[in-house]
């Protein structure tokens, strides 16, 4: 059998429903929930991946947050906090134990005593970054099953539908 003609879960629930709901688009339904599925199986290969590399998310997200200003992963506090959503209290209390296990610092800076610099350490570089091998092996196991030609052809029509999303607005 061809890869892609073998009936799934999905299948089975798009028909269980066509005979329930005449109304309903079942290709429309297919699609909506086989993403689900996608979502809910990258999401756990993200807990896991946390989870084997004893971070929790805020701290990851914090971690990638520094990481993502590119070198030298520095910034202050307020911008942190700015790029987090977080009030400065809510950072501060984050922060702490970051730096006691030496995934980032804070220091104040030489040339003006006043400011305050948020650094990622090469400890916390080395801890984003195997998490983010670990979250990527999950998504390559994912996309084992498309050739190069279908996951660019993936890709475009993934773009297609997250630009009709953003343009209508947030999600209520």
């Amino acid at each position: 059998m061809k890869r892609g003609s073998m009936r799934d879960s999905v299948d089975r629930h798009v028909e269980t429903w066509a005979r329930e709901l005449p109304w309903m688009d079942p290709v429309q339904e297919a699609i909506a929930v086989r993403i689900s599925i996608l979502a809910r199986h990258l999401a756990r290969g993200r807990r896991d991946a946390l989870t084997a590399g004893g971070l929790r998310q805020w701290e990851f997200k914090v971690l990638l947050t520094l990481r993502r200003l590119g070198p030298p992963y520095s910034t202050s506090p307020s911008h942190l906090a700015d790029l987090l959503g977080l009030t400065r209290g809510a950072l501060s209390a984050r922060l702490r134990p970051l730096e006691e296990a030496g995934l980032l610092t804070r220091a104040t800076d030489p040339a003006d005593r006043r400011r305050v610099h948020v650094r990622l350490t090469d400890a916390g570089s080395a801890a984003f970054d195997r998490h983010a091998s670990a979250e990527s092996r999950t998504e390559s196991g994912l996309l084992a099953a498309l050739t190069p030609e279908q996951r660019h052809e993936l890709a475009g029509l993934l773009r297609t539908l997250v630009q009709a999303a953003e343009s209508a607005g947030p999600a209520s």
